[in-house]
């Protein structure tokens, strides 16, 4: 074995992204105007009275020292605070919850923190890559679940036990869904949390789009079916529905053993994030939520402004209810291209990036993904050259 042969690198497979970057990195360098809508990077300015409190917080000297790993207590009481005015779930802040550096962070150091290797999880496929590959970083044997509309996910859960040994020791799920923007009601996480009690497993969910919803769907919490925080937690962060994020906050909240053990390896990862960020994402959670529907309305015009333009180019596609992404089928004539190189194709003729479905996982090919974080005239910019390549 060579002296720089690292194998847990070596688990990890080649970021399928990457490539597509590369064409649209080079494509701007020979002055192209490509729209960007593959990666999901929120383009919107984080609402003033969050600022605000973040400069205000980071002029005093006392918020300059190291902060607490878990959270500051005001900012974990906010949290209780938000899931019983949202949800109507009563939370321990002391035991409950946990603040996380975002939601990445969060999922990624708990399922090191309560994975063995060897242990088996269950993740859907195809999804954000974090959810599987933190299995895989943690030395998990990873199972994917198929997530699509022509498939029954708890069909799917039951072979999957059925065809796995070791007993399967962790479940990790996420809807609204990036990047099909599947969406689901109550009734969907009491069978997960039946299933999962039924079976032993515990169970991540991860609620990042909690807020970006449209059409009058509301996405229901986890932590709203009766014993699910006996067996999983939740996952939020602030990135989508306050615009927040490179700020990085999320929080992890639900079973206070799985609370507990991520605590803890965080207490020996990090001391938290920048106080004055806490104090400003307390502001976020406890003040006036009239940002966040502006917010999502904003994703909502853009939403229709894509979903729209692309029918009148000839591509139909699904309209999601959740998240700001459109996940779309390759138009036939060009499927037998592969969702990679489609998305070159976009990039070279339609001078529009997207996210290969490949990159989400194996189930995911034959889709791109569409973030909207361009605007709705670059959105319709987008459109009309996608229009070019359809008729072409």
């Amino acid at each position: 074995m060579s002296l720089f042969e690292f194998r847990r690198m070596k688990r990890l497979p080649p970021y399928v992204f990457a490539t597509v970057n590369e064409l649209k990195i080079s494509a701007r360098r020979a002055g192209e105007d490509i729209v960007d809508l593959g990666m999901g990077n929120p383009d919107l300015a984080t609402p003033p009275h969050i600022v605000e409190k973040l400069v205000e917080a980071a002029q005093k000297p006392t918020n300059h020292r190291y902060s607490a790993s878990r959270g500051i207590t005001k900012l974990r009481h906010a949290i209780s605070a938000w899931y019983s005015r949202r949800y109507g779930v009563d939370l321990d802040p002391e035991s409950e919850t946990v603040v996380t550096i975002g939601a990445k962070e969060g999922l990624s150091h708990l399922v090191l923190a309560i994975i063995s290797p060897g242990d088996v999880v269950f993740a859907p496929n195809p999804t954000y890559p974090i959810h599987p590959y933190s299995a895989i970083i943690a030395g998990g044997d990873l199972r994917s679940i198929p997530v699509a509309r022509d498939r029954d996910f708890f069909e799917d859960l039951k072979v999957a036990v059925k065809q796995t040994w070791p007993a399967p020791r962790l479940l990790i799920i996420s809807y609204p869904h990036n990047p099909t923007g599947e969406v689901v009601d109550l009734a969907f996480f009491e069978k997960v949390v039946a299933f999962c009690r039924a079976h032993e497993m515990l169970l991540i969910h991860d609620l990042a789009y909690a807020d970006l919803t449209f059409d009058g769907y509301q996405a229901p919490s986890l932590l709203q079916v009766k014993g699910a925080k006996e067996i999983g937690v939740e996952i939020f962060s602030m990135s989508k529905s306050y615009s927040m994020a490179g700020w990085r906050v999320g929080f992890v909240s639900g079973n206070p053993d799985m609370v507990k053990a991520l605590t803890r390896i965080k207490s020996y990862l990090d001391y938290g994030m920048f106080q004055a960020i806490q104090i400003a994402a307390i502001i976020a959670l406890n003040e006036d939520q009239t940002c966040v529907s502006e917010i999502v309305d904003i994703y909502r015009e853009r939403r229709d402004a894509l979903i729209t333009g692309l029918a009148r180019a000839g591509w139909d596609i699904p309209s999601p209810k959740g998240t700001m992404f459109v996940w779309g089928q390759i138009p036939e004539r060009f499927r037998a291209m592969g969702s990679v190189d489609f998305a070159k194709m976009l990039i070279h003729e339609a001078k529009v990036a997207v996210s290969p479905g490949l990159g989400f996982g194996e189930y995911g090919e034959g889709y791109v993904r569409f973030a909207l974080v361009e605007n709705v005239h670059r959105i319709n910019q987008a459109v009309r050259g996608i229009r070019k390549v359809m008729q072409s």
